[in-house]
């Protein structure tokens, strides 16, 4: 008997705090319902907002994605203060997470943070062609913690923006024109004038080659057996290596056609018998 009024007294009690609870309870149903249609028209406000702004379509996932998320946060907290958690408890509460969580992905977090720092300043962009971490490609894909290059022999490097954003970058693409820079050598008995007029006859004829500004031809070194000659020519990044290498194959042609020597490394042998 005594059994049965304990148990009696705990469903009055039960149903004494549902009563209580429930003005609070639906108040924070409403807010939830009334939270979560506010978070979607905000974001898809967002989306119009970006659609009309030319923004490069990583950032534009990034902050759509961190905005989304911001607001429910934001929400959950109102919701769990509605029903009556203090705020100082929730606080301390997400504290504590928060710096478990920051202890166990310190590497995440560096390379969520180079992401941002990426994606804000833009040293590159998807399509650029870069040299970092020691790996030179493509820019396939930038995404917050990682980005992929597309390398020569088309395989996929994989770089954390961690350590992208807080080293050396070169980024080739950066500017419209590059400046090529060739160096060649010829032997001591070949005409030097001649070798010059043909290197820049070369860029002359080549459509892809720049004429301004113009195309220059120097004596780079008095080498131990070659006159090194330098050639410098500018050309479009679109063209770029289709005239790097249509030079270097012409060069060799003319050169054998005008007997002017390009030495290469020998070993004379004398027979004493």
């Amino acid at each position: 008997m005594e059994q049965f009024t304990n148990y009696k007294e705990h469903i009055d009690n039960a149903i004494k705090w549902f009563w209580e609870a429930l003005p609070s309870l639906v108040l924070a149903i409403i807010l939830l319902i009334v939270g979560t249609y506010i978070i979607r028209l905000i974001n898809k406000l967002v989306r119009k907002f970006f659609q009309k702004k030319d923004y490069d379509p990583s950032l534009e996932t990034f902050l759509q994605s961190f905005i989304s998320i911001a607001l429910k946060i934001i929400l959950f907290v109102l919701v769990i203060t509605q029903l009556g958690v203090q705020s100082s408890s929730l606080v301390a509460i997400i504290g504590a997470a928060g710096l478990a969580i920051g202890l166990a992905l310190q590497g995440s977090l560096s390379n969520f943070a180079g992401g941002v720092l990426i994606l804000l300043f833009k040293p590159f962009k998807v399509g650029d062609f870069i040299s970092a971490q020691g790996v030179d490609g493509t820019v396939k894909e930038i995404s917050i913690f990682t980005t992929k290059l597309n390398t020569f022999g088309n395989q996929v490097a994989i770089i954390p923006n961690g350590q992208l954003s807080n080293n050396n970058i070169i980024n080739y693409n950066a500017e419209s024109t590059r400046r090529d820079k060739i160096d060649v050598g010829i032997g001591y008995g070949s005409n030097i004038k001649k070798a010059k007029d043909i290197l820049l006859q070369i860029c002359a004829e080549n459509e892809n080659i720049l004429k301004e500004p113009a195309p220059e031809v120097y004596v780079g070194e008095l080498a131990d057996s070659s006159v090194n000659l330098t050639l410098r020519f500018w050309a479009n990044n679109d063209v770029f290596w289709s005239a790097h290498f249509y030079v270097m194959e012409e060069l060799k042609h003319r050169f054998d056609a005008e007997n002017i020597e390009i030495p290469f490394p020998q070993r004379d042998i004398h027979n004493k018998s």
